[in-house]
């Protein structure tokens, strides 16, 4: 065959990647040579390839194939995270296109369809993968909720639940009205918001229920909730409002008696001085509510609109209710000033809907005794951080770690294995027999049919902190018991990671935790950190500026090294890249 005068990178790239498929170059089984493994981060099931995909499997495809030219067995393990929140969202859409609403369907039944959407959606992005020209070993793919990964997560929540880690209470939590559920601390982005900061006049009582001439002025940015307000607080040191001491106000539009009460939580240079306290609408407030034992007043419902608790205004949502009682507020001479105010607003990472904290029944686990241990590793350098100024990041978040809240209220995910008998007691097991063994030392006449499994599923983070063990042996996680098999005692720890600094809670420290509590080794030895992928201009890519190319038609375009290639001619550790086609082109000059 001549050779043709112009390189065509589709004859080359889809003959040789089809030839090392068939000849299973890239899989690997634990033999005499050095192992050298990587796990992919999961990308979820919902995804297509994007820019940052490029960057982080070309990086890692690089210390992949350099390993194998090395002698090395090298093994890249590759796979895909369930996504409860994002699949769930979108097997509702879908669903909804369909004429059918979730309400209307049995757990079982809606588990169906997303199974179905799964199947038909779930392996877009591994098929991408492989366009790209990704090295891994195929054979090994995992799904974080295929059975055997499935009961390890099951295992891994009963053993905490059992060594007193798990815990379930009522707490403040961020709550994402699109989606209906909880999500943690780190899902939440705040961003700066351009709002407004409403001084409203709370007129005293004269405590008999009406209104006196005189009035204290309080400024909120969310007049929505007034009709939750406990109580007005005053910093006790505050010599403006010492004549407040020991009266009451009357909220506007409902009229109805609060006490002014003192915290030194309230500064006194902020706004007024007075802080409105609505204590099942913000986690301070909360705080407040019980040190001085107020009542919690609940008007926003999981869909963020105003319930009958809210006397006025039911039914509306959240943010149409603001604009109609700043109206109603003015009309009745309750609004002193309206200031423009740009505030940090948190949005839901998954729908992006603004977060309304929300009091709620959740299962949490215990930071206590994981988070230390997991910075020590770090701190005495058996992890490298690639940059090392990441190292700061960790230990920040590390040191002032927050209890995990790990439910979600979501129906696609690993259920939460708490089952309960009809008095409200609970006995955490990983099976339903064993749940009823359990059932029955509490209750010698309780049948299978009186237990009612816990209707939440876990945190998909809970699936994925797991995955360094998990993928190689899904026995372990949870049963320290569990002798490693042949893969796991060979293959773990890994060696690179790659991923953005943005999961480095998410995922990057939990895997610490799992690795330290599990192997007693950490999940490898070094975290690589590429940057954020942007235009040109810097600006962060997105469907919305029209600025993000597909990769797949970049690859059509100039193959699949030359993109690769691209990526690699702009990118530093932990510096965000400036991608320009150019360097595209570069890369197929190149080739």
């Amino acid at each position: 065959m001549e050779l043709s005068k112009k390189y065509n990178p589709s004859e080359v790239e889809d003959k040789w990647y089809a030839y090392w498929l068939k000849y299973k170059f890239f899989h690997s089984e634990p033999d005499n040579r050095e192992p050298y493994t990587v796990v992919i981060p999961p990308p979820n099931v919902t995804g297509i390839l994007h820019m940052g995909h490029v960057l982080n499997n070309t990086l890692n495809d690089v210390l992949v194939r350099k390993a194998r030219m090395d002698g090395k067995n090298a093994c890249w393990v590759p796979g895909t995270d369930h996504a409860s929140i994002a699949t769930e969202n979108k097997v509702v859409a879908k669903l909804r296109d369909m004429g059918i609403r979730k309400e209307d369907l049995t757990r079982e039944e809606f588990l169906k369809y997303a199974w179905e959407w799964k199947e038909e959606h779930g392996g877009i992005i591994l098929q991408q993968l492989r366009k790209l020209g990704a090295s891994c070993d195929w054979d090994r793919t995992r799904f974080t909720m295929e059975p055997e990964l499935n009961e390890a997560v099951i295992n891994t929540f009963v053993y905490f639940y059992k060594k007193g880690w798990i815990y379930r209470g009522v707490r403040m939590v961020n709550w994402d009205p699109v989606g209906h559920t909880a999500v943690s601390d780190d899902e939440v982005i705040h961003k700066d918001t351009k709002s407004h900061f409403y001084h409203m006049r709370y007129f005293i009582s004269d405590g008999n229920g009406n209104p006196t001439d005189r009035y204290i002025v309080v400024a909120t940015t969310r007049p929505e909730t007034i009709m939750a307000d406990a109580a007005i607080c005053v910093n006790p040191n505050d010599e403006r409002h010492k004549w407040m001491h020991g009266k009451k106000v009357l909220i506007p539009l409902i009229n109805k008696e609060i006490p002014i009460i003192e915290d030194d939580y309230v500064e006194m240079d902020f706004g007024t001085g007075c802080l409105k306290v609505t204590p099942a609408h913000d986690a301070n407030d909360y705080e407040i509510g019980l040190r001085h034992n107020l009542p919690v007043i609940d008007i926003i419902d999981e869909n963020g609109c105003l319930t009958e608790d809210a006397q006025i205004l039911v039914g509306e949502d959240r943010f149409v209710a603001r604009e109609k009682i700043v109206k109603m507020l003015e009309e009745a001479g309750n609004i002193e000033k309206i200031e423009d105010y740009i505030s940090p607003v948190g949005y839901s990472e998954r729908t992006n809907a603004v977060i309304e904290p929300r009091l709620s029944a959740q299962w949490f686990l215990k930071m206590e005794e994981l988070a230390p241990a997991a910075l020590a590793r770090v701190e005495e350098g058996e992890i490298k951080f690639i940059p090392d100024k990441y190292r700061n990041t960790y230990r920040h978040w590390m040191e002032n770690a927050r209890d995990w809240c790990i439910s979600r209220q979501l129906w696609w995910g690993q259920r939460i294995p708490a089952y309960y008998l009809p008095d409200g007691r609970y006995v955490v097991e990983s099976t339903a027999e064993k749940a009823l063994e359990a059932a029955k030392l509490l209750d010698p006449n309780i049948t299978a049919a009186d237990l009612h499994q816990d209707d939440d599923v876990l945190d998909t983070w809970f699936s994925s902190w797991l995955w360094p063990i998990s993928v190689f042996d899904p026995k372990r996680p949870g049963v320290p018991e569990h002798k490693p098999n042949a893969d796991l005692s060979y293959y773990y720890p890994t060696n690179d990671l790659v991923t953005g600094p943005d999961i480095i809670f998410f995922w990057v420290a939990r895997m610490i935790m799992a690795g330290d509590e599990f192997m007693d080794e950490v999940p490898f030895r070094n975290v690589y950190f590429t940057g954020i992928v942007r235009d040109k201009l810097g600006r962060k890519m997105s469907k919305t500026l029209g600025n993000s190319p597909n990769p797949l038609d970049l690859i059509d375009k100039y193959g699949a090294d030359a993109v690769r290639l691209g990526m690699l001619l702009c990118s530093s550790a932990g510096s965000d890249i400036l991608y320009d086609e150019s360097q595209v082109e570069q890369g197929r000059n190149f080739c």
